[in-house]
Protein backbone atom coordinates (compact mmCIF):
# COMPACT_ATOMS: atom_id res chain seq x y z
CA UNK A 1 0.00 0.00 0.00
CA UNK A 2 2.87 2.16 -1.08
CA UNK A 3 1.67 6.25 -1.61
CA UNK A 4 4.37 6.69 -4.28
CA UNK A 5 5.99 4.59 -6.63
CA UNK A 6 9.28 5.43 -8.72
CA UNK A 7 8.44 6.55 -12.15
CA UNK A 8 9.05 4.52 -15.32
CA UNK A 9 10.67 5.80 -18.58
CA UNK A 10 7.93 4.07 -20.38
CA UNK A 11 4.76 2.98 -20.57
CA UNK A 12 5.11 1.43 -24.22
CA UNK A 13 4.63 -2.06 -23.72
CA UNK A 14 1.41 -1.65 -22.07
CA UNK A 15 -1.44 -2.82 -23.41
CA UNK A 16 -3.95 0.00 -24.60
CA UNK A 17 -0.70 2.24 -24.36
CA UNK A 18 -0.92 5.31 -26.24
CA UNK A 19 1.49 9.08 -25.58
CA UNK A 20 -0.22 11.62 -23.90
CA UNK A 21 1.78 14.75 -24.96
CA UNK A 22 -0.72 17.37 -24.78
CA UNK A 23 -3.33 17.49 -22.14
CA UNK A 24 -6.74 19.86 -22.49
CA UNK A 25 -8.38 20.79 -19.03
CA UNK A 26 -11.71 22.47 -19.31
CA UNK A 27 -13.36 24.23 -16.40
CA UNK A 28 -9.35 25.10 -15.84
CA UNK A 29 -11.03 28.21 -14.03
CA UNK A 30 -12.42 26.03 -11.45
CA UNK A 31 -10.27 24.93 -8.04
CA UNK A 32 -10.46 21.01 -9.34
CA UNK A 33 -9.79 22.13 -12.64
CA UNK A 34 -6.72 24.33 -12.23
CA UNK A 35 -5.65 21.80 -9.44
CA UNK A 36 -5.68 18.87 -11.79
CA UNK A 37 -4.22 20.61 -14.56
CA UNK A 38 -0.82 21.58 -12.24
CA UNK A 39 -0.54 18.08 -11.55
CA UNK A 40 -0.75 17.39 -15.86
CA UNK A 41 1.97 20.05 -15.82
CA UNK A 42 4.37 17.71 -13.74
CA UNK A 43 4.26 14.93 -16.50
CA UNK A 44 3.10 15.97 -19.94
CA UNK A 45 4.88 18.61 -22.63
CA UNK A 46 1.91 20.92 -22.99
CA UNK A 47 -1.13 21.52 -20.77
CA UNK A 48 -4.04 23.33 -22.12
CA UNK A 49 -6.60 25.95 -19.45
CA UNK A 50 -9.63 26.09 -21.15
CA UNK A 51 -12.09 28.38 -19.58
CA UNK A 52 -15.38 30.35 -20.77
CA UNK A 53 -12.77 33.50 -21.38
CA UNK A 54 -9.27 33.29 -21.95
CA UNK A 55 -9.06 35.80 -18.78
CA UNK A 56 -10.70 33.22 -16.79
CA UNK A 57 -8.22 30.49 -17.92
CA UNK A 58 -5.42 32.51 -17.60
CA UNK A 59 -6.55 33.33 -13.92
CA UNK A 60 -6.59 29.72 -13.24
CA UNK A 61 -2.80 29.31 -14.09
CA UNK A 62 -2.45 31.71 -11.70
CA UNK A 63 -3.80 29.99 -9.43
CA UNK A 64 -2.14 26.70 -10.10
CA UNK A 65 0.87 28.74 -9.95
CA UNK A 66 -0.21 29.81 -6.81
CA UNK A 67 -1.38 26.00 -5.46
CA UNK A 68 2.22 24.24 -6.82
CA UNK A 69 4.07 27.71 -5.43
CA UNK A 70 6.13 27.13 -8.39
CA UNK A 71 6.20 29.02 -11.80
CA UNK A 72 7.71 26.33 -13.81
CA UNK A 73 4.27 25.35 -14.49
CA UNK A 74 3.41 28.37 -16.89
CA UNK A 75 6.37 26.96 -19.26
CA UNK A 76 4.16 24.31 -19.95
CA UNK A 77 0.67 25.47 -20.04
CA UNK A 78 -1.46 27.41 -22.53
CA UNK A 79 -5.03 29.57 -22.02
CA UNK A 80 -8.02 29.50 -24.05
CA UNK A 81 -11.68 29.68 -24.37
CA UNK A 82 -14.38 27.31 -25.43
CA UNK A 83 -15.32 29.84 -27.96
CA UNK A 84 -12.20 30.53 -29.55
CA UNK A 85 -10.04 28.01 -29.11
CA UNK A 86 -12.30 25.13 -28.16
CA UNK A 87 -12.11 22.67 -31.41
CA UNK A 88 -8.68 23.35 -32.28
CA UNK A 89 -7.26 22.29 -28.92
CA UNK A 90 -9.07 19.40 -28.41
CA UNK A 91 -8.13 18.02 -31.61
CA UNK A 92 -4.95 17.84 -31.00
CA UNK A 93 -5.31 16.83 -27.16
CA UNK A 94 -4.11 13.35 -26.05
CA UNK A 95 -6.34 13.43 -23.44
CA UNK A 96 -9.34 15.63 -22.53
CA UNK A 97 -9.58 15.90 -19.04
CA UNK A 98 -13.09 17.45 -17.87
CA UNK A 99 -13.61 19.51 -14.88
CA UNK A 100 -16.79 21.44 -15.17
CA UNK A 101 -19.82 22.06 -12.45
CA UNK A 102 -21.36 19.10 -11.37
CA UNK A 103 -24.29 19.39 -13.71
CA UNK A 104 -24.95 16.18 -16.06
CA UNK A 105 -26.77 18.50 -18.84
CA UNK A 106 -23.89 20.81 -19.06
CA UNK A 107 -21.11 17.61 -19.10
CA UNK A 108 -23.57 16.65 -21.96
CA UNK A 109 -23.35 19.97 -23.60
CA UNK A 110 -19.29 19.43 -23.59
CA UNK A 111 -19.22 15.86 -24.32
CA UNK A 112 -20.50 16.44 -27.51
CA UNK A 113 -18.52 19.05 -28.48
CA UNK A 114 -15.49 17.15 -27.75
CA UNK A 115 -17.30 13.91 -29.59
CA UNK A 116 -17.64 16.06 -32.72
CA UNK A 117 -13.66 17.04 -32.73
CA UNK A 118 -11.33 14.52 -30.76
CA UNK A 119 -8.66 12.18 -32.59
CA UNK A 120 -10.28 9.08 -32.35
CA UNK A 121 -7.78 7.35 -30.08
CA UNK A 122 -7.61 10.60 -27.34
CA UNK A 123 -8.56 9.30 -23.93
CA UNK A 124 -11.70 11.50 -22.50
CA UNK A 125 -11.97 11.89 -18.84
CA UNK A 126 -14.55 13.29 -16.17
CA UNK A 127 -13.47 14.64 -12.80
CA UNK A 128 -17.42 14.21 -11.63
CA UNK A 129 -17.31 13.18 -7.37
CA UNK A 130 -20.42 10.89 -8.20
CA UNK A 131 -22.19 11.31 -11.62
CA UNK A 132 -23.26 7.79 -13.03
CA UNK A 133 -19.93 7.50 -15.92
CA UNK A 134 -22.62 5.40 -18.31
CA UNK A 135 -24.74 7.86 -17.64
CA UNK A 136 -22.49 10.96 -18.99
CA UNK A 137 -21.16 8.04 -21.92
CA UNK A 138 -24.47 7.11 -23.13
CA UNK A 139 -25.16 9.79 -25.63
CA UNK A 140 -21.95 9.43 -27.59
CA UNK A 141 -20.53 7.91 -30.42
CA UNK A 142 -18.84 3.75 -29.50
CA UNK A 143 -14.93 5.72 -29.93
CA UNK A 144 -15.64 8.14 -27.70
CA UNK A 145 -17.02 5.69 -25.07
CA UNK A 146 -14.44 3.33 -25.37
CA UNK A 147 -12.13 5.85 -24.81
CA UNK A 148 -13.79 7.13 -21.87
CA UNK A 149 -13.71 6.69 -17.82
CA UNK A 150 -14.16 8.53 -14.67
CA UNK A 151 -10.74 9.78 -12.83
CA UNK A 152 -11.64 11.18 -9.34
CA UNK A 153 -8.88 13.57 -8.30
CA UNK A 154 -9.24 14.43 -4.63
CA UNK A 155 -8.80 18.37 -3.30
CA UNK A 156 -6.31 19.82 -3.60
CA UNK A 157 -4.73 17.16 -6.01
CA UNK A 158 -1.36 18.34 -5.95
CA UNK A 159 -0.90 16.93 -2.59
CA UNK A 160 -4.13 14.61 -1.99
CA UNK A 161 -2.75 11.63 -4.27
CA UNK A 162 -6.03 9.09 -3.64
CA UNK A 163 -7.27 8.83 -7.13
CA UNK A 164 -10.70 6.53 -8.28
CA UNK A 165 -10.75 4.91 -12.11
CA UNK A 166 -14.69 4.62 -12.54
CA UNK A 167 -14.82 2.55 -15.98
CA UNK A 168 -18.23 2.43 -18.18
CA UNK A 169 -19.76 -0.59 -19.45
CA UNK A 170 -17.81 0.38 -22.58
CA UNK A 171 -14.40 1.99 -21.44
CA UNK A 172 -11.43 -0.13 -23.19
CA UNK A 173 -10.08 -2.70 -20.13
CA UNK A 174 -6.26 -2.69 -21.59
CA UNK A 175 -7.31 1.55 -21.98
CA UNK A 176 -8.35 1.85 -18.47
CA UNK A 177 -5.20 -0.74 -17.09
CA UNK A 178 -3.03 1.47 -19.23
CA UNK A 179 -4.17 4.92 -17.72
CA UNK A 180 -4.31 3.28 -13.94
CA UNK A 181 -0.37 2.46 -14.14
CA UNK A 182 -0.32 6.34 -15.47
CA UNK A 183 -1.53 7.62 -12.85
CA UNK A 184 0.77 5.75 -10.13
CA UNK A 185 3.53 6.28 -12.42
CA UNK A 186 4.02 9.62 -13.35
CA UNK A 187 1.46 11.62 -11.68
CA UNK A 188 2.11 9.66 -8.40
CA UNK A 189 -1.20 8.47 -7.85
CA UNK A 190 -2.91 5.86 -5.26
CA UNK A 191 -5.37 4.39 -7.78
CA UNK A 192 -8.38 2.65 -6.52
CA UNK A 193 -10.76 1.15 -9.22
CA UNK A 194 -14.46 1.30 -8.04
CA UNK A 195 -17.92 0.93 -9.57
CA UNK A 196 -19.89 3.20 -11.42
CA UNK A 197 -22.48 3.87 -7.77
CA UNK A 198 -22.89 6.95 -6.35
CA UNK A 199 -20.68 8.33 -4.73
CA UNK A 200 -18.42 5.95 -6.19
CA UNK A 201 -16.11 4.49 -3.05
CA UNK A 202 -14.96 7.80 -1.18
CA UNK A 203 -17.88 9.94 -1.69
CA UNK A 204 -20.21 7.35 -0.70
CA UNK A 205 -18.58 6.68 2.67
CA UNK A 206 -16.90 9.57 4.08
CA UNK A 207 -20.31 11.72 3.15
CA UNK A 208 -22.17 9.17 4.77
CA UNK A 209 -20.26 10.19 8.30
CA UNK A 210 -19.92 14.18 7.05
CA UNK A 211 -23.66 14.24 7.04
CA UNK A 212 -24.72 12.10 9.93
CA UNK A 213 -22.28 14.97 12.18
CA UNK A 214 -23.96 17.20 10.38
CA UNK A 215 -27.23 15.77 11.71
CA UNK A 216 -26.11 15.30 15.09
CA UNK A 217 -25.17 19.18 14.73
CA UNK A 218 -28.59 20.02 15.29
CA UNK A 219 -28.97 18.11 18.89
CA UNK A 220 -25.27 18.48 19.82
CA UNK A 221 -23.96 21.92 18.61
CA UNK A 222 -21.33 21.87 15.45
CA UNK A 223 -19.03 22.46 18.29
CA UNK A 224 -19.66 19.22 20.21
CA UNK A 225 -19.71 17.18 17.32
CA UNK A 226 -16.37 18.26 16.12
CA UNK A 227 -14.84 17.45 19.23
CA UNK A 228 -15.96 14.16 19.60
CA UNK A 229 -15.67 13.11 16.03
CA UNK A 230 -12.38 15.09 15.92
CA UNK A 231 -8.55 14.29 14.87
CA UNK A 232 -8.33 11.37 17.51
CA UNK A 233 -11.11 9.40 15.76
CA UNK A 234 -8.21 9.44 12.58
CA UNK A 235 -8.69 11.99 10.40
CA UNK A 236 -6.70 15.12 9.19
CA UNK A 237 -9.55 17.54 10.13
CA UNK A 238 -13.30 17.66 12.53
CA UNK A 239 -16.28 16.49 10.00
CA UNK A 240 -18.06 20.29 10.08
CA UNK A 241 -15.14 21.87 9.59
CA UNK A 242 -14.67 19.79 6.85
CA UNK A 243 -18.36 20.25 5.25
CA UNK A 244 -17.16 23.91 5.88
CA UNK A 245 -14.17 23.77 3.44
CA UNK A 246 -15.69 21.48 1.02
CA UNK A 247 -18.95 24.27 0.72
CA UNK A 248 -22.18 23.11 1.84
CA UNK A 249 -23.73 23.14 -1.76
CA UNK A 250 -21.49 21.00 -2.83
CA UNK A 251 -21.57 18.86 0.30
CA UNK A 252 -25.85 18.93 -0.42
CA UNK A 253 -24.92 17.81 -4.20
CA UNK A 254 -23.41 14.43 -3.25
CA UNK A 255 -25.38 13.62 -0.62
CA UNK A 256 -28.52 14.44 -2.54
CA UNK A 257 -26.91 11.92 -4.93
CA UNK A 258 -26.27 9.51 -2.98
CA UNK A 259 -29.67 9.72 -1.17
CA UNK A 260 -31.59 9.73 -4.24
CA UNK A 261 -30.16 7.12 -6.03
CA UNK A 262 -28.63 4.42 -3.41
CA UNK A 263 -30.90 3.32 -0.75
CA UNK A 264 -29.21 1.44 1.50
CA UNK A 265 -29.03 0.17 5.08
CA UNK A 266 -27.87 3.73 6.11
CA UNK A 267 -30.28 5.96 4.01
CA UNK A 268 -31.29 8.05 6.65
CA UNK A 269 -28.06 9.18 7.47
CA UNK A 270 -27.87 10.42 4.14
CA UNK A 271 -30.37 12.94 4.29
CA UNK A 272 -29.55 16.21 4.07
CA UNK A 273 -30.41 17.94 7.71
CA UNK A 274 -33.77 20.46 6.86
CA UNK A 275 -31.50 23.27 8.68
CA UNK A 276 -28.89 23.00 6.27
CA UNK A 277 -31.75 23.83 3.41
CA UNK A 278 -32.86 26.27 4.74
CA UNK A 279 -29.53 28.72 6.00
CA UNK A 280 -28.37 27.82 2.44
CA UNK A 281 -31.48 30.14 0.88
CA UNK A 282 -30.11 32.69 2.84
CA UNK A 283 -26.50 32.75 2.19
CA UNK A 284 -24.61 30.11 4.46
CA UNK A 285 -22.60 28.21 2.07
CA UNK A 286 -19.54 27.24 4.30
CA UNK A 287 -15.94 28.77 4.21
CA UNK A 288 -17.09 30.31 0.44
CA UNK A 289 -19.63 32.48 1.88
CA UNK A 290 -17.68 33.34 5.41
CA UNK A 291 -19.81 31.49 7.35
CA UNK A 292 -21.02 27.61 7.74
CA UNK A 293 -21.08 25.67 10.98
CA UNK A 294 -18.20 28.36 12.08
CA UNK A 295 -17.36 31.72 11.45
CA UNK A 296 -15.16 34.43 12.36
CA UNK A 297 -15.86 37.75 13.73
CA UNK A 298 -11.98 39.44 14.34
CA UNK A 299 -10.16 36.99 15.89
CA UNK A 300 -13.13 35.10 17.74
CA UNK A 301 -14.57 31.67 16.22
CA UNK A 302 -18.02 31.17 16.92
CA UNK A 303 -20.27 28.12 16.06
CA UNK A 304 -23.64 27.98 14.70
CA UNK A 305 -26.63 27.11 16.39
CA UNK A 306 -28.61 25.03 13.62
CA UNK A 307 -32.17 25.77 15.56
CA UNK A 308 -32.03 29.29 15.67
CA UNK A 309 -29.63 30.34 12.99
CA UNK A 310 -27.21 32.80 15.36
CA UNK A 311 -23.71 31.98 15.81
CA UNK A 312 -22.25 31.98 19.43
CA UNK A 313 -18.50 32.76 20.84
CA UNK A 314 -17.25 28.90 20.80
CA UNK A 315 -15.68 30.45 24.51
CA UNK A 316 -19.32 31.00 25.63
CA UNK A 317 -20.57 27.80 24.70
CA UNK A 318 -20.69 25.29 28.00
CA UNK A 319 -20.22 21.58 26.58
CA UNK A 320 -19.12 18.20 29.54
CA UNK A 321 -16.31 17.24 30.33
CA UNK A 322 -13.89 15.45 27.65
CA UNK A 323 -10.73 14.39 28.97
CA UNK A 324 -11.28 10.92 27.59
CA UNK A 325 -9.93 12.62 24.18
CA UNK A 326 -7.08 13.63 25.98
CA UNK A 327 -6.14 10.84 27.19
CA UNK A 328 -6.30 8.90 23.88
CA UNK A 329 -4.06 11.89 21.77
CA UNK A 330 -1.69 11.82 24.53
CA UNK A 331 -1.12 8.06 23.67
CA UNK A 332 -1.43 8.55 19.78
CA UNK A 333 1.23 11.10 20.14
CA UNK A 334 4.00 8.42 21.32
CA UNK A 335 2.41 6.19 18.57
CA UNK A 336 0.59 3.69 21.23
CA UNK A 337 -2.27 3.56 18.39
CA UNK A 338 -3.70 0.39 19.93
CA UNK A 339 -3.56 1.39 23.64
CA UNK A 340 -5.41 4.88 23.05
CA UNK A 341 -8.09 2.95 20.64
CA UNK A 342 -8.95 0.79 23.98
CA UNK A 343 -9.02 4.01 26.09
CA UNK A 344 -11.84 4.94 23.37
CA UNK A 345 -13.43 2.14 23.78
CA UNK A 346 -13.45 2.27 27.79
CA UNK A 347 -14.84 5.84 27.87
CA UNK A 348 -18.39 6.29 29.11
CA UNK A 349 -20.93 9.13 29.07
CA UNK A 350 -23.33 10.71 26.33
CA UNK A 351 -20.38 12.20 24.58
CA UNK A 352 -18.07 8.97 24.13
CA UNK A 353 -21.45 7.42 22.85
CA UNK A 354 -22.16 9.92 20.03
CA UNK A 355 -18.42 9.02 18.86
CA UNK A 356 -18.96 5.10 19.42
CA UNK A 357 -21.73 5.09 16.93
CA UNK A 358 -19.99 7.65 14.63
CA UNK A 359 -17.44 5.60 14.20
CA UNK A 360 -18.59 2.33 14.37
CA UNK A 361 -21.49 3.43 11.53
CA UNK A 362 -18.09 4.10 9.62
CA UNK A 363 -16.66 0.45 10.11
CA UNK A 364 -19.77 -1.31 9.08
CA UNK A 365 -21.07 1.01 5.97
CA UNK A 366 -17.47 0.77 5.08
CA UNK A 367 -17.71 -2.95 5.21
CA UNK A 368 -20.90 -3.16 3.93
CA UNK A 369 -20.26 -1.71 0.94
CA UNK A 370 -17.40 -4.44 -0.33
CA UNK A 371 -17.88 -6.09 -3.45
CA UNK A 372 -20.60 -2.98 -3.95
CA UNK A 373 -18.28 -0.16 -4.62
CA UNK A 374 -14.90 -1.90 -4.66
CA UNK A 375 -13.94 -6.04 -5.27
CA UNK A 376 -11.82 -5.69 -1.82
CA UNK A 377 -11.77 -3.37 1.87
CA UNK A 378 -8.40 -2.67 0.45
CA UNK A 379 -10.04 -0.15 -1.85
CA UNK A 380 -12.20 1.75 0.40
CA UNK A 381 -8.99 1.54 2.79
CA UNK A 382 -6.90 3.23 0.31
CA UNK A 383 -9.31 6.03 -0.36
CA UNK A 384 -10.54 7.11 2.51
CA UNK A 385 -6.57 7.16 3.61
CA UNK A 386 -5.27 8.72 0.93
CA UNK A 387 -8.10 10.54 -1.05
CA UNK A 388 -10.06 11.90 2.86
CA UNK A 389 -6.50 11.71 4.92
CA UNK A 390 -8.83 9.35 7.43
CA UNK A 391 -7.74 6.23 9.07
CA UNK A 392 -9.04 3.28 6.92
CA UNK A 393 -11.23 1.14 8.32
CA UNK A 394 -9.59 -1.57 8.54
CA UNK A 395 -6.87 0.74 10.35
CA UNK A 396 -9.45 0.90 13.06
CA UNK A 397 -10.61 -2.53 12.98
CA UNK A 398 -6.78 -3.90 14.15
CA UNK A 399 -6.52 -0.88 16.52
CA UNK A 400 -9.61 -2.25 18.19
CA UNK A 401 -9.66 -5.53 17.67
CA UNK A 402 -11.75 -7.80 15.54
CA UNK A 403 -14.15 -8.99 19.00
CA UNK A 404 -13.92 -5.28 20.11
CA UNK A 405 -15.14 -3.94 16.95
CA UNK A 406 -18.08 -6.49 16.11
CA UNK A 407 -18.98 -5.61 19.87
CA UNK A 408 -18.97 -1.70 19.39
CA UNK A 409 -21.02 -2.29 16.11
CA UNK A 410 -23.35 -4.31 17.89
CA UNK A 411 -22.92 -1.77 21.00
CA UNK A 412 -24.50 0.92 18.36
CA UNK A 413 -27.51 -1.07 17.12
CA UNK A 414 -26.07 -1.67 13.58
CA UNK A 415 -25.50 -4.71 11.65
CA UNK A 416 -22.18 -6.57 11.59
CA UNK A 417 -21.45 -6.90 8.04
CA UNK A 418 -20.45 -10.36 6.94
CA UNK A 419 -17.43 -9.15 4.71
CA UNK A 420 -16.26 -8.02 8.21
CA UNK A 421 -16.65 -11.41 9.59
CA UNK A 422 -15.44 -12.66 6.89
CA UNK A 423 -11.68 -10.75 6.77
CA UNK A 424 -11.87 -11.65 10.50
CA UNK A 425 -11.95 -14.87 10.08
CA UNK A 426 -9.71 -15.22 6.87
CA UNK A 427 -6.78 -12.77 8.43
CA UNK A 428 -7.02 -15.71 11.13
CA UNK A 429 -5.51 -13.19 13.51
CA UNK A 430 -3.47 -11.07 11.45
CA UNK A 431 -3.73 -7.06 10.90
CA UNK A 432 -6.24 -6.18 8.37
CA UNK A 433 -4.28 -3.41 6.76
CA UNK A 434 -0.51 -3.76 5.74
CA UNK A 435 1.28 -2.04 8.58
CA UNK A 436 4.54 -3.36 6.56
CA UNK A 437 4.69 -0.63 4.00
CA UNK A 438 2.49 1.99 5.58
CA UNK A 439 2.95 3.75 9.00
CA UNK A 440 -0.53 4.03 10.03
CA UNK A 441 1.09 6.77 12.12
CA UNK A 442 -0.05 9.38 9.62
CA UNK A 443 -3.59 8.81 10.09
CA UNK A 444 -3.47 10.56 13.52
CA UNK A 445 -0.64 13.20 12.91
CA UNK A 446 -3.58 15.74 13.38
CA UNK A 447 -4.54 14.85 16.73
Amino acid sequence: MQVTSTPKLSLDAHPGARPIRHVVVLGANGTMGFGSAALFTTAVEKVTFLARTTEKAEGGLAAAIRMVRSGTVATKAECGSYDDDFEKVVGDADLIFEAVTEKLDLKHQFFERIDACRKPDSIVATVTSGLSIDALAAPRSESFRKHFMGLHFFNPPNVIVGTELIASKDTDPELASFVESYCENFLGRVMIRTADTPGFAGNRVGFKVLNECCQLAEEHGPLLVDEVVGPYTGRALPPLRTVDLVGWDIHRAIVDNIHANAPDEAHDTLKLPAYMTELMEKGTLGNKSGKGFFMKDGKRRLALDPKSGSYTPIDEIARPELGFIERITRLQRVGLYDDAMQVFLAAEGDAATIAKKVIAGYIAYAFHRVGEVTETITGIDLIMGFGFNWAPPSVLVDTFGGDATVKLIEGADLSVPQQLTAALDAAKGEPLFDRQRTDIGRFWVAA
